[in-house]
């Protein structure tokens, strides 16, 4: 038993050893960032935004490499069965947390799979409407939508996008019966609420707010945590009761199962680096997202914030019967 014990200490000091001493040299050659979707998309932009400032605090160059498919899943896959050593690694966003439910037989798990390594920022969305929709606020919107017989078309970017998950959630909570249409992106999904032809959709408030101004979509009511500066008039869906719309859309960092810990904290401090330089600050605010705050950028509450999506987005698939096609 005394042998079996002093064994088992023995490995595990030697495995903290190995990590300590990796930690200390790496690292020693270019840092592999990969993004799960096809590059000029949004979490593209934001791995590019991040990607200057990480690199010189490495000293090593961080290399994007863009995979797309199956809703970001492809490329999260291949990323959880590359070498633990801190030379691949992820960023990701809601998707991930959905697609563990929405597809069937993935190869990998997210909880088990990954390691986070921190946090990088949210974005806000609207509740939003073709002009001509007749309520002209929240309270309005709610009664409209309960009324006999009423059926809202809402438009969305796709299945298990954030926009058709957030949609499903917001008349879920509203109690109300509508129709889901998807359309290839959010692009034509946002025409066909400008043209009249469908009634709400989830927009990115950065998109929907020149729009909103020149009043050429309505909106209700943010989908977020927080108001969002370019339409402070607006409440959070949170504010007016529904708190399950208090949502973060996030993008985190992520890195295979077993990489070690002091590499981990490594890319952590890269990230915080990153986050706290004045031009990438700039560059987030410019575009209509939110920094988490300092205490919010830990490897702990990343994970934390992953387990606590995985179980939202899950209930709200399977409790809506959502599957990918």
């Amino acid at each position: 038993m005394f042998a079996r014990v002093l064994a088992a200490a023995l490995l595990a000091a030697s495995t903290l050893a190995i990590g300590a001493a990796s930690a200390q040299i790496y690292p020693n050659r270019p840092i592999t960032l990969v993004v799960p979707y096809p590059p000029g998309g949004a979490t593209d932009a934001i791995a590019r935004i991040i990607q200057d400032s990480m690199s010189q605090s490495l000293g090593q160059q961080l290399i994007v490499e863009n995979i797309g498919g199956a809703g970001g899943m492809i490329a999260a896959g291949r990323a959880a069965r590359a070498a633990p050593d801190g030379y691949t690694i992820l960023i990701h966003q809601v998707a991930l947390a959905a697609g563990m439910t929405l597809y069937k037989n993935l190869a990998f798990d997210a909880e088990k799979d990954f390691v986070a390594v921190g946090l990088i920022n949210t974005a806000a969305s609207t509740l939003a409407a073709r002009p001509t929709l007749p309520p002209n606020n929240i309270a309005e919107l709610v009664r409209w939508m309960k009324e006999p017989g009423q059926n809202a078309k809402v438009a969305h970017a796709g299945v298990g996008s954030f926009g058709h998950l957030a949609g499903v959630l917001a008349v879920q909570e509203i109690g109300a019966t509508a129709t889901q249409v998807p359309y290839r992106g959010a692009g034509p999904a946002l025409n066909d609420l400008l043209a009249n032809v469908a009634d709400l959709g989830s927009i990115s408030a950065v998109q929907a707010g020149p729009l909103i101004k020149a009043g050429k979509l309505k909106a209700y009511a943010i989908i977020g945590r927080t108001r969002f500066a370019g339409l402070p008039e607006l409440p959070t869906m949170g504010e007016v009761g529904y708190k399950k719309l208090d949502l973060d859309f996030w993008h985190m960092l992520l890195a295979p199962a077993g990489t070690p810990r002091p590499i981990i904290d490594r890319l952590n401090a890269a990230l915080r680096h990153a986050l706290a330089d004045a031009k990438v600050r700039k560059t987030f605010e410019d575009g209509g997202m939110d920094l988490f705050p300092p205490d919010r950028e830990t490897p702990e509450a990343a994970a934390a914030l992953l387990k606590s999506e995985l179980k939202l987005w899950g209930d709200v698939i399977r409790g809506n019967n959502i599957s990918a096609q």
